[in-house]
């Protein structure tokens, strides 16, 4: 009983800071592993976790079809889509041990891009090409980051369009939460189909995540956007840590 009420916490905890600042996956992920799960089925349960409060976020932004970069929104879907089911299944042939020594590294990129990814962008705006090749390439590589591990990918896309030319960037919301979605939808049709989710702890993790969300909606009406980065930024860095000393310390 002890280890499902960590659980639903955990869940309740991964919501929140996706509605308040992103990065749900950093409470999910450690407390699956911590709960005893190996990492890769760790991180394809807590995708599953985490997956309706995204896909809620993404039917709100229903209308957000606009083009990205000059390539409409079918086509971006379609290299979303391959690239998040590479990544699923590259997941899936991840030794666990493997990617117990890649984990740390995804972590810090992801604290990178919640740390820095709304500036990258626009500092590398008119440096990059914008061409509908790269785009599509690099497009396709982060829906593989999505489906393999998907942390802050969100804010990676965002960075990415405004680097490659996309101006308004006040209008990426739903496209990109859209595309986000649509990475992780694929994963987790990929990862409950090859039998890599543990669904006792997910389901409880879901259940507190809907709790989390709501909760995440009224709180963020409340405290300045600011407060909850850092706070956000700070658990990040200090899971981020662990996970190299664990690693890499023995």
């Amino acid at each position: 009983m002890g280890q499902y009420l960590f659980l639903l916490g955990a869940g309740f905890a991964g919501a929140l800071m996706n509605a308040l600042a992103g990065g749900g996956s950093f409470a999910t992920l450690p407390a699956l592993i911590a709960s005893g799960l190996p990492s890769v089925e760790a991180n394809a349960s807590s995708t599953v976790a985490l997956w309706p409060g995204g896909a809620a976020s993404a039917w709100t932004y229903h209308e957000g079809r606009q083009p990205i970069c000059g390539i409409p929104m079918g086509p971006m879907l379609v290299i979303t889509l391959a690239g998040g089911f590479a990544g699923s299944l590259l997941l899936l042939w991840t030794p666990s041990s493997s990617f117990n020594t890649i984990l740390p590294w995804l972590l810090l990129l992801a604290t990178l891009a919640l740390a820095f990814g709304r500036r990258i962008g626009p500092a590398l705006q008119n440096r990059l090409n914008g061409r509908r090749g790269p785009v599509a390439l690099i497009q396709f590589a982060l829906g593989v980051y999505g489906g393999y591990f998907g942390g802050a990918v969100g804010l990676m896309m965002v960075a990415a369009w405004s680097a490659l030319g996309e101006r308004e960037i006040k209008t990426l919301n739903g496209p990109r939460t859209l595309l986000v979605s649509a990475a992780n939808t694929i994963a987790v049709v990929t990862f409950a189909l090859a039998g890599a989710v543990r669904w006792p702890e997910t389901l409880t993790m879901l259940v507190g995540g809907l709790a989390g969300g709501i909760a995440g909606a009224r709180i963020g009406r409340t405290i300045p956007a600011n407060v909850a980065r850092v706070a956000t930024l700070a658990w990040t860095a200090s899971v981020t840590l662990v996970f190299f000393a664990r690693a890499y310390l023995g």
